[in-house]
């Protein structure tokens, strides 16, 4: 099994806020919905080596923000946009 890459979990993120009528959430409430729509391997579920209070893909939630000047993000790549404690599709960033 292989840990899960941080465009499939963004891939997540992005069919969760497609089911929200205002196309918004928040890292928490992404945190508690991903393990729902995805299967996470043991690799996922190990703690974080840099963060020891977050599982691996707990982290690779909040590196979307973090790596949104690289290529290949979902951020970079116009797929989500950064809102206040969370994510939203473009197009619904002052959507309340």
């Amino acid at each position: 099994m292989a840990r899960k890459t941080e465009a499939e979990i963004a891939a997540a993120v992005i069919a969760i806020l497609r089911d929200r009528p205002n196309g918004r959430a928040t890292i928490a409430d992404l945190i508690d919905e991903i393990p729902n729509r995805i299967k996470l391997d043991p690799e996922d579920l190990a703690q974080s080596p840099t963060r020891p209070a977050e599982k691996v893909w707990e982290q690779q939630v909040r590196n979307i923000t973090s790596h949104k000047d690289s290529p290949g993000n979902a951020i970079y790549e116009s797929k989500l946009v950064t809102v206040s404690g969370g994510f939203a599709l473009p197009g619904y960033e002052k959507v309340a």
